[in-house]
């Protein structure tokens, strides 16, 4: 596969990851809105990390070359692991009951952010972390954000590699 013909499918991966994250998000709106399952502050931080990794995944998209490709990869790459830590957090204090999340300490860093003051209907906390809503397909619902944060690290860091590793090949 010629360069020019990998990089239009790595930009065409980016924006297909993109539209997943914000799917995801709308999900989350469905289930706030239509099911009545109010967010807490974790859940309203890991839609923050879907729309970040959302944004960065179109910028990426829009770049020319494999560098800008590249940094934008690496920047959904950290955003996911934050996700991933978060996700896993709040999928802990939900599978141990009794222990909370903060929500004193955290609701009103949440809800002191911009886009709560913005979009309150989307950004603002309504919930606790520990309460938990029924599972889909038997799974809690951070453990799918989980699963969606690991997924995204796993593909954006294996295309890293294997760039890195195409890179290394062709410069021999």
């Amino acid at each position: 596969m010629n360069d020019t013909s990998s990089l239009r499918r790595e930009r065409s991966l980016l924006v297909l990851l993109g539209f997943v994250c914000l799917a995801l998000v709308g999900g989350a709106l469905y289930l706030q809105y239509a099911e009545h399952e109010d967010p807490c502050p974790l859940c309203i931080i890991q839609r923050y990390l879907f729309l970040l990794i959302a944004l960065f995944a179109f910028v990426g998209a829009a770049r020319k070359g494999w560098r800008g490709v590249a940094l934008f990869e690496t920047l959904i790459a950290i955003t996911a692991a934050a996700g991933i830590a978060g996700a896993a957090r709040h999928l802990y204090i939900q599978l141990n009951p009794g222990f909370s999340c903060g929500f004193d300490a955290l609701q009103p860093v949440v809800d002191s952010l911009p886009p709560a003051h913005w979009l309150p209907s989307v950004f603002k906390v309504a919930g606790l972390c520990e309460t938990v809503y029924p599972p889909i397909l038997g799974v809690l619902l951070p453990g799918w954000a989980l699963i969606a944060f690991g997924l995204m690290f796993a593909a954006v860091v294996a295309s890293l590699w294997r760039r890195r590793d195409r890179r290394r090949f062709t410069a021999a």
